[in-house]
């Protein structure tokens, strides 16, 4: 069998999974899960990154006793850890909303992998987005469903009935109040210049130039507001160890406590998923490679680990902010200067149009 007939049968495979086969929706079930799944592992990855590289940016010993000088295997030890742990929940909380807090948290972040396209295929003349589901308003759908984001950690501070995870959770609504609005505005902006609110349009609208160039206060708004949403030094305020001991999470144990943090890195990826597919050019490679194929779903992993490098570097160099200086920041700073790139936005897009 040579390479064209290999080629062609591959070819063959992929309209069948993508279009013909009567039984699609479940083999994007399929899909769906298996694409879950990377996402999940790729918060795994975060953690194992973060935990390395703070070490080495800030001159501390990272994880080196399971696995290795790298330890590879710290992860599987701190989650038998966990796993073993007695789950403790406080005699006066809400039982319900204590217990229901990191299962809302997490179902935010699977909900959102749902519509996020990892590349866009062109097979015997169709396009094919690589994604569990396409919509037309995708983009909406993300910034509505990461709002429940805020849900869980209310839940988590008023169901455990404990004065500093409450102080964590008006904190919280506080904080997505100021920072929701500038980026709500900073899709808007990427939706106005690329005609559309299908990422996957907006992808494509990227081909010849990413508008992390065409509006790049645009990429700095919502980058900071992003940081913001996913309680990122140095918008961490309902944590705050030295205010609130443990903000929101004190009163958890356990693998509630685990999936309650592995919540926010799951956040974190796929929020850099999408800034690198509305800023970053998605799946458009860079311009000096040439005539080299190389694929879509490469591009998109790559740039989104330049991403996630970046929220780490950010943790490891800035300290937290107080409570008052994030209001702030957001209603006094971001949502003006989000104002004012929608202003550029529409101009650039009346131009490119």
């Amino acid at each position: 069998m040579g390479i064209v007939e290999i080629y062609e049968i591959i070819m063959d495979t992929l309209v069948f999974i993508f279009a013909t086969n009567p039984f699609s929706p479940w083999i994007r079930g399929v899909l769906g899960g298996l694409v879950i799944g990377a996402v999940f592992g790729g918060a795994l990855v975060m953690v194992y990154l973060e935990r390395k590289f703070l070490g080495d940016m800030q001159s501390r010993i990272g994880p080196n006793r399971v696995g290795g000088r790298f330890g590879v295997l710290q992860l599987i030890a701190d989650a038998i850890k966990l796993f073993t742990k007695e789950d403790i929940i406080p005699a006066k909380a809400d039982k319900w909303l204590f217990i229901g807090a990191p299962i809302v948290a997490l179902t935010s972040g699977f909900l959102m992998v749902a519509v996020i396209p990892f590349d866009l295929l062109i097979i015997k003349g169709n396009e094919y987005a690589v994604a569990v589901s396409r919509m037309d308003i995708s983009i909406l759908y993300i910034e509505a469903v990461s709002g429940l984001a805020i849900f869980a950690t209310f839940m988590a501070g008023w169901g455990s009935s404990s004065k500093y995870a409450v102080l964590a959770a008006f904190r919280n609504v506080a904080k997505m109040i100021g920072y929701e609005i500038p980026m709500g505005i900073s899709i808007l902006s990427v939706a106005v210049m690329a005609y559309s609110l299908d990422i996957v349009e907006i992808v494509e609208a990227q081909s010849s130039i990413w508008f992390i160039i065409a509006q790049p206060l645009g990429f700095v708004i919502f980058f900071i507001a992003l940081l913001a949403d996913v309680g990122r030094i140095p918008f961490d305020q309902t944590e705050a160890e030295e205010e609130l001991v443990a903000g929101w999470a004190t009163e958890y144990s356990g693998m509630r406590w685990g999936l309650a943090f592995f919540a926010e890195y799951l956040h974190a990826v796929v929020g850099s998923f999408i800034v690198t597919l509305i800023f970053l050019g998605g799946w458009n490679g860079l311009p000096f490679v040439g005539n080299l194929y190389i694929p879509g779903i490469f591009w998109v992993i790559a740039k989104t680990i330049i991403v996630m490098m970046l929220f780490i570097w950010i943790r490891a160099a800035l300290p937290r902010y107080r409570i008052d200086q994030v209001i702030d920041i957001g209603w006094k700073v971001l949502i003006p200067l989000a104002l004012l790139n929608l202003v550029w936005s529409t101009i650039i897009g009346l131009m490119w149009a």
